[in-house]
């Protein structure tokens, strides 16, 4: 039986340079054994790099890495109980699913008769019992990556490392794949680091997401906890699309607060907010659109697209233009009415950042 050995990850301040530029200027991070962290972040922040760091594929300046309590700083990537799921796959196009997933197993040592046996557990794993004797080239997309997470699971690591491995699948395979390799990391408990730069991928599989900007930290957390309580305007605009504006927080009361947006007062949820000048982040469904003027945020629509279950609307108002998503698809607001806004009490944070 396949079971992954779950181990921790410890970054101490570590820091990472390419002759005057520097990478990752000091990192320290823990991820628990047996939970799915993903880092996310823009095209880089350097996410990558230290995704490549913990696979020993490159060596940091200073600072230590840990797996599992042991210090593997300089390691070399084979000395460090790890596996990896690349985005290219990296399978042999020249051999079978079941030999590419025992190729590691008989590199290590193992018997082919084990490596085999091990490798048809793999596969079964991954639901594709049976079709060990297919070449890559005749394998979809999705078969394809599930031929590299068995390849990675079979060598039983204390840690899987997964760098963008959805990148090449269409949309609605990306979300299948996804929920197989969630429910697969949740089934047998092992550790997995995520690397991806799509939102929706990261808030779908995590246990805790670590947004990372020019190499740094930006925020960690639960997934439910980034989308609705960001810690700045750039992880509420990362974290999924968000309509930043600035308003004044003028009372908090208990878990609410009175603000005022383009001389209209509102209430809203306080978070973490401090009197004074502040930032609203509205996501674009957290808006409400009624027709014409009235008491509320005076707006004109822009633009407005019908998307068969939601409009989407493009709003002027005193605060900016708004992007607004509006799941009343009966009346369509034409371009150049007048419009009223007002907020619901979900999808809106306060960022004094």
């Amino acid at each position: 039986m396949i079971t992954p050995k779950a181990g921790s990850v410890v970054f101490q301040n570590v820091k990472k340079t390419f002759g005057a530029f520097t990478a990752i200027p000091d990192l320290s991070l823990t991820i628990e054994p047996g939970t799915l962290v993903t880092l996310l972040g823009p095209s880089g922040c350097g996410k990558t790099t230290t995704l490549r760091m913990l696979a020993g594929l490159e060596h940091p300046t200073a600072g230590k890495i840990l797996i599992g309590g042991k210090d593997v700083t300089m390691l070399p990537a084979n000395e460090r109980d790890v596996s990896m799921v690349f985005q290219s796959y990296a399978l042999f196009p020249h051999l079978s699913s079941l030999e590419n997933v025992a190729y590691g197993l008989e590199s290590s040592g193992l018997s082919r008769k084990e490596a085999r046996e091990r490798a048809e557990e793999g596969l079964a794993l991954v639901g594709l019992a049976g079709m060990g004797q297919r070449l890559p080239a005749e394998l979809s997309g999705g078969q394809q990556q599930r031929v590299a997470v068995a390849r990675a699971l079979v060598l039983e690591p204390q840690v899987l490392l997964l760098d963008e491995p959805l990148s090449n699948l269409d949309a609605r395979l990306r979300r299948r794949v996804r929920t197989e390799i969630r429910e697969l990391q949740q089934r047998l408990g092992f550790t997995a680091v995520y690397v991806t730069h799509d939102q929706d991928e990261a808030l779908a599989v995590s246990d805790r997401i670590i947004i990372m900007k020019d190499g740094e930290i930006a925020q960690s957390g639960a997934p439910r906890e980034l989308y609705e309580t960001p810690a700045s305007s750039f992880i509420a605009d990362f974290m999924g699309e968000a309509n930043v504006i600035a308003c004044e927080v003028l009372g908090i009361d208990g878990n609410e607060a009175q603000i005022r947006v383009g001389g209209v007062e509102h209430r809203v949820p306080a978070g973490k907010a401090k009197l004074g000048a502040a930032s609203l982040a509205v996501r674009p469904g957290a808006v409400t659109l009624a027709e014409g003027r009235g008491p509320g945020l005076a707006g004109r629509i822009l633009h407005s697209a019908y998307l068969g279950d939601h409009v989407e609307y493009e709003v002027e108002t005193d605060v900016g233009t708004l992007f607004i998503v509006d799941h009343a698809v009966d009346r369509i607001l034409p371009a150049a009415s007048d419009a009223t806004l007002g907020f619901k009490t979900r999808g809106i944070a306060l960022i004094n950042a």
